[in-house]
């Protein structure tokens, strides 16, 4: 009954995992948020987030990990967002965005040309009388 296991569970849990999405933002119901590294893009069908290194916005380890290196699952009824950036969704195993799989045009990071503005006259006068 009490053979040896392979490795440490963590390691046989998530060995299969792809690479980790880096620094994703966890905002949680009434607290602080958080950095994570998460194992992927949240689907609609999931109701936990997997991730490992968390960490404050200022790098320190929160008061309620003994270890930053294990691995914690949030359930979504607790996040009210998840902030990823860009470039790591770029980096991610998923290569379309969340929004392209979900049918939604992809956001463009191209800056806008900026449209001129008319002086309203009328306005500056009354403004000059003031």
């Amino acid at each position: 009954m009490g053979g040896q296991r392979p490795g440490p569970p963590g390691r046989r849990l998530l060995g299969g995992l792809s690479p980790l999405i880096r620094n994703a933002v966890l905002h949680i119901n009434n607290e602080q948020p958080l950095l994570a590294d998460l194992y992927s893009v949240p689907q609609a069908s999931d109701v936990a987030v997997l991730c490992t290194n968390l960490r404050q916005l200022n790098g320190q380890r929160p008061i309620f990990a003994d270890h930053i290196d294990s691995v914690f699952l949030f359930p979504l009824v607790h996040l009210r967002f998840i902030e990823m950036a860009p470039e790591a969704l770029a980096q991610s195993p998923d290569a379309e965005r969340p929004a392209e799989r979900a049918g939604l045009p992809a956001l463009t990071t191209e800056p806008q040309p900026e449209v001129e503005l008319e002086i309203d006259e009328e306005f500056l006068r009354r403004v000059r009388d003031v």
